[in-house]
């Protein structure tokens, strides 16, 4: 059985790689995600991350789909109690922004479509510097002192604000983020490492990195001369014509057939193996492309390994 990981200082124990809700109802439909959810609960996992926003950037869609499609999922397996969800507030089209009236409005119609009484983990998606720091952590902790959420978190934001946003909950007494969600990959290390990590270090917050393998690139399926049929085959792809790319992928090449597992499977055991991190987030949109992801539970990076690794990708 993989050993859970405790959520920063919250009472949350989590499966070490997050499974990414964000292809439920855009390329996965939702028999295809009830499959993929049955596998990543099969094999222990239990971290679900969404958002209310998920997938409304498909035409014909409004929102909320992957919520929907989990609650739906949660429902007919009666996992309600065993599975940490995770999700985030701010940029559905109907309920954007982070306003204090908004948050909750937001909250109440996640709630619905998840068909639960309670969010795990709320995020703020994306910081809206606008809003006064303290109407977004009144607004949060209102929700915790109602039983609707049970913790908070942050994504998106910058050093200062998450400091300014700490100090303001630890003066008042208030609900406090226990994690954060940057962007953090092998190709892209400097959207966390540095000021970002050294606040949540200080703080005690628990990361869980979106784009652990840079939209695809770190599976190794991109490849000089190749072509991939995916949504995020451009942005995946560009990686190849930088000077760190190559190197990444020589290196985790190596290191892969070294172990017998799967490049991702070696790129995602860095990203857990780093400061701060408690799990990485990953999706797939098919079963066959989860064993992978999840191999990340089992693997053990060499320290000389882990050297070799972000020596590549400086």
């Amino acid at each position: 059985m993989t050993s859970l990981r405790k959520l920063g200082s919250s009472d949350l124990e989590v499966f070490p790689l997050s499974l990414g809700g964000n292809v439920f109802g855009w390329t996965a439909d939702e028999t295809r995600s009830f499959a993929v959810l049955d596998a990543y609960a099969a094999a222990g996992g239990n971290f679900l991350d969404t958002a209310d926003s998920y997938s409304a950037w498909i035409e014909g869609n409004e929102g909320g789909e992957s919520e929907t499609i989990i609650g739906k999922w949660l429902k007919s397996r009666g996992n309600r109690a065993d599975i940490v969800v995770a999700t985030k507030v701010s940029q559905h089209p109907a309920y954007p922004g982070l306003s204090g009236a908004n948050i909750k409005a937001a909250a109440d119609a996640s709630l619905r479509r998840l068909g639960t009484d309670h969010i795990d983990l709320y995020y703020t998606h994306f910081d809206k510097p606008e809003v006064p720091v303290d109407e977004i952590i009144g607004a949060l902790d209102e929700l915790v002192t109602a039983g609707k959420v049970r913790h908070i978190a942050a994504s998106n934001i910058s050093p200062e604000r998450l400091q300014e946003s700490l100090e303001f909950s630890d003066r008042e007494g208030l609900a406090r983020y226990v994690a954060l969600q940057p962007q953090y990959n092998l190709v892209s290390r400097d959207t966390y490492e540095g000021p970002l990590r050294d606040v949540a270090s200080r703080a005690g917050l628990a990361a869980v990195p979106y784009y652990g393998l840079a939209s695809g690139f770190l599976t190794g399926k991109y490849r000089p001369g190749t072509t991939v049929d995916s949504p995020r085959a451009a942005g995946a792809a560009k990686h190849l014509d930088s000077e760190r790319g190559p190197k990444v992928l020589a290196a985790l090449d190596e290191i892969a057939g070294a172990h017998g597992v799967a490049v991702p499977t070696v790129a995602l055991a860095w990203l857990a193996a780093q400061s701060t991190v408690a799990a990485p987030i990953a999706s797939a949109r098919t079963v066959e492309q989860l064993p992978a992801l999840l191999g990340v539970a089992d693997l053990a990076l060499t320290d000389e390994e882990l050297t070799r690794l972000s020596t590549a990708s400086a």
